[in-house]
């Protein structure tokens, strides 16, 4: 069966960042570095690479940094030029948006990440589309969002990227049901927020990847405050679930809440380590850390 295919991206970065402060106090946390380039430009590149065609992006106050960093710095670039670095200024230039891939519209409220996927409504129009929560840096050989892309093309179903936690630790975090539990891809029947230790439903957890139907920005205009006082994207899906079906993909990869301090921490050090031109440097720094 042929299904609408995902062309664009819903990527929420109106977000404090209040979990990595004081380092987000004027720098937006999309904008910290793992490694040697911000969080958002590996969001970008696994959107790229999923085969995504427009990136939304929804921002806030004092957000303007990030569609700064997707522009020419006209300075800089005659500068690397001159100097003859033309290795970082094509890498520089690798990441500028075609003319109309990317769009940027204001969050003017903090009404949480139910309400920023709203805004991104009449740019969405009439199709399905991906929610890309910028914290989570996915490290998979397929990218995680095509892996999502194309389950999503199997199923037609709404696709909701999970990944297994400790049963411990499921309390933390939203965790779904299913109808069965064979291989990667599963039909979900519910999911649970922060469920109380020992009554989580399974041991996947939501992590930061959706595919959603169209039909879900209905049900958020009408969508009443939830946790938080905010309108919860969850509590939305959890409505639209009862009438259309959702897929639960454990996807094959590695996340990194970059959101959070100690995964920043793991993201900069795994990151590095896989890279050829930085690995041997790396290990060699950070040994004598625990010797």
């Amino acid at each position: 069966m042929l299904h609408r295919k995902v062309r664009k991206a819903v990527v929420p970065v109106a977000g404090l960042g209040t979990r990595v402060l004081p380092g987000t106090k004027v720098t937006p946390k999309e904008l910290l570095n793992v490694v040697d380039r911000p969080i958002l430009s590996y969001v970008v590149e696994e959107a790229r690479a999923a085969g995504i065609e427009h990136i939304i992006f929804v921002t806030g106050r004092f957000k303007g940094a990030i569609e700064d960093y997707f522009d020419h710095q006209v300075e800089l670039e005659a500068q690397l030029k001159a100097k003859g670095k033309t290795d970082i200024l094509e890498a520089m230039l690798a990441e500028l948006p075609r003319p109309g891939e990317m769009s940027f519209v204001r969050q003017m409220q903090p009404l949480g990440l139910g309400h920023a996927v709203w805004c991104a409504r009449d740019l969405i129009g009439d199709e399905p589309f991906a929610v890309i929560l910028p914290d989570m840096v996915m490290d998979a050989e397929t990218p995680a969002l095509k892996q999502a892309i194309d389950a999503h093309r199997q199923t037609g179903s709404n696709i909701i990227v999970v990944e297994a936690v400790p049963e411990d630790q499921t309390h933390q975090y939203g965790v779904v049901a299913l109808e069965t539990r064979e291989g990667r891809l599963n039909r979900m029947t519910g999911m649970v927020e922060k469920p109380a230790k020992g009554t989580a439903p399974s041991n996947l957890i939501v992590s930061g990847r959706y595919i959603l139907q169209p039909e879900i920005f209905d049900l958020l205009e009408t969508q009443d405050r939830g946790a938080g006082g905010e309108i919860q994207l969850t509590d939305s899906m959890f409505r639209l679930m009862q009438t259309q079906s959702f897929h639960a993909l454990e996807y094959d990869g590695v996340t990194y809440d970059c959101g959070d301090k100690i995964g920043l921490l793991r993201a900069n050090v795994a990151l590095a380590l896989k890279r050829d031109d930085l690995k041997d440097a790396a290990r060699e720094a950070l040994s004598p850390l625990f010797s």
